[in-house]
């Protein structure tokens, strides 16, 4: 049993990794995306949870500080939603030095082009108004997430929808990495590689099943930068408030509306009783006297109920930074652990390493 094996006392469990950048709080479609996915794995996987502030340093490099109150609340997030620093190991990236020192030797395997044509690197570029203002660190970023992930050798990674072609160059660079360093054939099946003689799973995607979830506006992707999210954090009254704000065009309770609109994405999603959706959506296409804003009311109230929890565990939080820092340097240690036996494997197989090296985290 090798090093990587002990790290996490979850050896028996197949491991993945996933993580969010810190720039603002977290918010419905984080939950719905990828993080209640990772919270249902914490029992039947070794979860590794990477907060990737060097990435958020891409756009936003001026502000350090807002970037380290991010990841604060972050965690304070993550733990409200129900991830236990018991059975999921949360750490951040800044402190695990070998993810910076294979997004280096994994540049070398990716052509510039390659990582130019990532469709979610251009639609950033294009959202976020970059033109040809953007850093040398921003398409670089790209192939840091490949690292993030492979660092750890995970077999999954839970993810929304926009970032799957992230995880194609991934896979893309496990692959080429295990074919010329380790001798796997170029015709081998991704699940063969490591049986095979390969460092690096080829890791799959692991969707949420809401791949994409429309914020209030009811046309864009739930995003803070977009001022359409409701966010974990929110009160009660907040999210009434935002819920409200929610536009279908429909202008009388009398006139049929359009049964697969943003409002019954959110029943949907929100309103746990199943029967009680179809009924609403049966009486909203027929025009059956029914307005938005009683469908509304009742969305807010199944969003409440499903935050409600949350808000107590994050309350608990709240008060204490010392809480959460404690909780990031036992994951900090515990990440630590397990990437610097990939880089020693990697420096192996690249012929870069003349002795072990020994990093500890206190």
């Amino acid at each position: 049993m090798n090093m990587s094996d002990t790290a996490s006392g979850s050896h028996l469990k197949p491991r993945i990794l996933t993580g969010d950048t810190p720039t603002g709080p977290l918010h419905l479609g984080h939950w719905l995306g990828s993080v209640k996915r990772r919270v249902e794995l914490q029992d039947t996987h070794d979860c590794f949870i990477i907060i990737a502030n060097m990435h958020a340093f891409t756009t936003n490099a001026e502000q350090s500080d807002q970037i380290r109150a991010n990841v604060i609340e972050i965690v304070r997030d993550y733990l409200a939603m129900g991830l236990d620093p018991k059975r999921s190991t949360i750490f951040v990236q800044s402190e695990v030095p070998a993810i910076a020192e294979l997004t280096f030797l994994f540049a070398m395997l990716l052509p510039f082009n390659r990582v130019m044509r990532n469709p979610t690197l251009k639609d950033e570029i294009k959202v976020k108004d970059l033109g040809e203002t953007y850093s040398f660190g921003f398409p670089l970023y790209a192939v840091g997430q490949t690292a993030d992930i492979l660092a750890f050798r995970p077999v999954s990674v839970p993810v929304g929808e926009d970032q799957v072609p992230h995880l194609e160059l991934t896979r893309e660079v496990a692959r080429r990495f295990n074919q010329v360093y380790c001798n796997v054939s170029d015709q081998a099946e991704d699940d063969e590689h490591v049986d095979l003689g390969g460092i690096f799973h080829v890791p799959i995607a692991d969707v949420g099943k809401v791949g994409r979830l429309v914020g209030i506006d009811g046309t864009n992707k739930m995003s803070k930068s977009l001022n359409n999210a409701i966010f974990i954090s929110d009160t009660e009254k907040q999210v009434k408030k935002k819920v409200n704000k929610i536009y279908t065009g429909r202008q009388s309770p009398t006139e049929p509306g359009d049964p697969n609109n943003v409002l019954f994405e959110y029943a949907d999603h929100f309103i746990e009783d199943a029967d009680r959706v179809a009924e609403l959506r049966d009486r909203y296409a027929r025009g059956d006297d029914i307005g938005d804003g009683h469908i509304k009311a009742e969305i807010a109230e199944g969003i409440n109920r499903l935050l409600e929890p949350m808000r107590e565990r994050r309350r608990q939080y709240e008060e204490s930074e010392d809480l959460v820092i404690d909780i990031l340097k036992d994951g900090c240690a515990r990440a630590n652990a397990v990437a610097e036996v990939t880089l020693e494997m990697v420096k192996d197989a690249t012929h870069l390493s003349l002795s072990p090296r020994s990093l500890s985290y206190t």
